[in-house]
């Protein structure tokens, strides 16, 4: 389509957690109805979209009927299959396109893709046994961070090896499931930061501050703006974030992970082809939000600024953390938005708060 979705069209929304959820409100916001793909009945984004599809992200039927439903479709998550990204493109835009799955889905690919475009990550060696295990290791002197290539998130299927001269590694290949894997060499970095940026239909570029993040047991933590960089260094990272969405003709919003060197150097850890948890302070601290901006870019919309009106500190709500909400609410200068979700467990993120400091 060459021009911009008129109100009342249909925004479909391949997930329902809380991405799709606030993705929803967003849309609604600017006029669009959402349908829902997601076999989970009861999601979070269900409770504020138009309508609910309960399938499986690889059901003919609910594909086809999503397909029917929306004059465009995006994914809150880059596990979407991407032969069901593939079909519904064949009859209605699907943004971010298949490519950007293709790339993300596959920490190998991943790596190579942004290699290629002359963007530098820590360097890394495939793994397909405990014998190319062992030889790898004994190439990063017998250090290292196992993962798997596909499905990992949240610090799920990794394995750390710190041990120099290498650690006894029989088995190591089947207790991590006996599936493709990686090992990534160790990065000295002087700390975490995140780029969200976007691209619009039309090839406009915006990039909101880059976030300073710090993880607990693999799940982010806090994500706090602005982060301690140097002009050039922030800079860098949004250039990088835009190559990344040049390279892959991408429309919509991404986020891309980096670890910020102590001399400046950027090394990206990874891309997430979607709006990402390490933006959610854009809500709270900008005009326009991660979530308003991708519903911009998809619809065909203009882009919206990405300037911030207060510095921030976002929190994510783990598990029992849920239970703070009311505290929260007292204290002055807090923004809370909870997922909606009945049950409350270890790891599971049930909301988040962003506390904001205003700018003078």
């Amino acid at each position: 389509m060459s021009t911009a979705l008129p109100a009342g069209s249909t925004i479909g929304i391949i997930g329902g957690g809380q991405l799709g959820r606030m993705l929803a409100m967003a849309a609604a916001r600017l006029g669009y109805r959402t349908v829902v793909l997601e076999p989970q009945g009861d999601c979070p984004a269900a409770q504020v979209a138009n309508r609910q599809i309960i399938a499986a992200y690889d059901d003919a039927y609910g594909l086809a009927e999503l397909s029917r439903e929306s004059d465009v479709v995006t994914y809150e998550f880059e596990n979407v299959p991407v032969a069901s990204a593939k079909a519904l493109a064949a009859d209605v835009p699907v943004f971010p396109p298949a490519k950007a799955l293709e790339v993300s889905q596959d920490r190998v690919a991943e790596k190579a893709f942004l290699n290629g475009i002359g963007i530098s990550t820590a360097d890394y060696r495939p793994v397909d046994n405990d014998r190319q295990l062992t030889d790898a290791l004994k190439e990063f002197s017998g250090a290292g961070i196992l993962k798997t290539r596909r499905m990992g998130y949240d610090g799920k299927g990794q394995r750390a090896f710190d041990k120099i001269g290498g650690d006894d590694v029989s088995g190591t290949f089947a207790s991590m499931g006996a599936v493709p894997l990686i090992l990534e060499a160790f990065v000295a970095f002087e700390r975490e930061i995140s780029v969200i940026a976007a691209r619009g239909r039309d090839g406009s570029l915006a990039a909101y501050d880059p976030a300073e993040n710090i993880h607990r047991a693999g799940i982010l933590h806090t994500s706090t703006v602005p982060a301690k960089l140097k002009a050039a260094t922030a800079q860098a990272a949004r250039d990088a974030a835009f190559a990344i969405l040049e390279a892959l003709d991408y429309v919509g919003v991404i986020g891309v992970e980096f670890f910020a060197a102590k001399d400046g150097r950027l090394l990206v850890n990874e891309i997430a082809p979607r709006v990402h948890n390490s933006g959610h302070w854009t809500e709270a601290a900008c005009g326009i939000s991660q979530f308003e901006q991708h519903i911009r870019a998809i619809a065909g919309l203009p882009l919206g600024t990405t300037a911030r009106h207060s510095n921030c500190v976002m929190e994510n709500l783990i598990g029992n953390d849920v239970a703070r909400a009311e505290a929260l609410l007292a204290e002055p200068d807090v923004v809370l938005h909870l997922y909606g979700k009945a049950e409350a467990r270890a790891g599971r993120k049930m909301g988040h708060f962003t506390r904001l400091k205003r700018r003078r």
